[in-house]
């Protein structure tokens, strides 16, 4: 989704797929016609790298050294200015990522990989309607945009998509703002009672900081960059009460993990002490004694 890679379990693989190719391969065309590439060429392109990926698992390195000699030059000239050659066969449903070592992941054919898809074929506006109800279920309350943010999928394909889920959508103000939860989690908000204080680290790339498109809920304007960098990087965070706090870093040094805390204000001494606990938690997960200091707020700032 959004052109970044996701983890999701193997039978709902072709949820997804007809969900989200669309517009993936909406993308990927426009690309390549921008280049000079026809939709035949498209085409021609996937079976030729089907037919490469027939051998097995391959790296992306490794695919397109294999199909540069047997195209045009057009098509290599396509090939020079993009990261990636297999995106429409990644949107079709026909390549996955699978093993790898490192950052060289390599990439295998889904008839090859997956041993639980669920062969009964979903078309797109019913898989679209399934995904909204599994977003909301994880991110409610959220509007029709933050789900087209969270999915990629256009805003003019997600609005028609309530009308079907009405009966079983509430809308609520949020912050002066109306929202969309299922009927079926309405009780159960309203029942869970707010803890004293919930303190969490959370790692690079959370889920939970990129549900919504709206970032006000999570952190202001003043550390905003310092969450949400350049080149789509998201740092790990510190979590208090459901708002960032601040950011959070550690390496493994011999026996010790050396963990840093960069708060954004003045914490308290139960936050602190919290943040201690987790830190233990991560620690004991990998295999060492915890080290950990408390920067200055605002020391990153200067």
């Amino acid at each position: 989704m959004r052109q970044t890679l996701h983890l999701i379990p193997a039978d709902e693989f072709l949820l997804y797929v007809a969900a989200l190719r669309g517009y993936l391969l909406a993308f990927a065309l426009r690309i390549m016609a921008r280049c000079g590439v026809s939709r035949e060429e498209a085409d021609a392109l996937t079976e030729l790298i089907m037919e490469i990926m027939t051998a097995g698992p391959r790296t992306r390195a490794e695919i397109t050294a294999a199909v540069r000699p047997r195209v045009s030059k057009r098509v290599r000239a396509w090939m020079d200015k993009v990261w990636s050659i297999v995106r429409i066969p990644v949107a079709e449903g026909l390549l996955c990522y699978g093993s790898g070592e490192g950052n060289e992941v390599q990439l295998v054919r889904t008839d090859q990989w997956l041993t639980k898809r669920n062969p009964r074929p979903v078309q797109e506006a019913e898989a679209q309607s399934a995904l909204l109800r599994k977003y909301l279920s994880a991110y409610g309350p959220a509007t029709l945009n933050d789900f087209a943010h969270w999915s990629g999928i256009p805003i003019t394909q997600v609005r028609p998509l309530r009308a079907p889920l009405e009966d079983d959508l509430v809308e609520l103000e949020v912050e002066g703002e109306p929202c969309l939860v299922l009927r079926e989690d309405l009780d159960a908000l309203k029942e869970t009672a707010r803890s004293a204080s919930s303190v969490r680290l959370l790692p690079h790339f959370d889920p939970y900081l990129l549900a919504h498109r709206g970032k006000d809920h999570l952190v202001g304007n003043k550390h905003y960059k310092r969450v949400y960098r350049n080149q789509g990087w998201i740092s790990p965070v510190i979590l208090v009460d459901g708002s960032i706090a601040g950011t959070w870093s550690h390496k493994s040094q011999g026996s010790k993990v050396q963990v840093s805390i960069e708060p954004f204000s003045r914490l308290a001494r139960a936050t602190r002490d919290a943040i201690v606990q987790e830190a233990e938690s991560m620690a004991g997960f990998l295999g060492g004694a915890l080290a950990i200091g408390f920067n200055r707020p605002g020391a990153q700032e200067k």
